[in-house]
């Protein structure tokens, strides 16, 4: 990705799975229902992650975690 005329850094299936602790496909799953956004590179349909996309999933998993903990009580 492209932003201001500086490439992002992009992730790969492997390198976000293990940031996530969960199996490649698995994350593949997530990618394939839209729960983290990925972009494919190349016909073979490798796919990479933004960083910031990966944060933004972190952080709504986390609210979604605290919210289901708070109807627990």
């Amino acid at each position: 990705m492209v932003t201001k005329g500086k490439t992002e850094p992009m992730l790969t299936v492997r390198e976000v799975a293990n940031l996530l602790h969960v199996h490649v496909n698995t994350l593949r799953r997530w990618s394939n229902r839209g729960l983290l956004k990925a972009y494919q590179i190349n016909n073979r349909g490798d796919r990479r992650f933004r960083q910031v996309d990966v944060a933004l999933f972190l952080t709504k998993m986390n609210a979604n975690a605290m919210a289901e903990d708070g109807d627990d009580k």
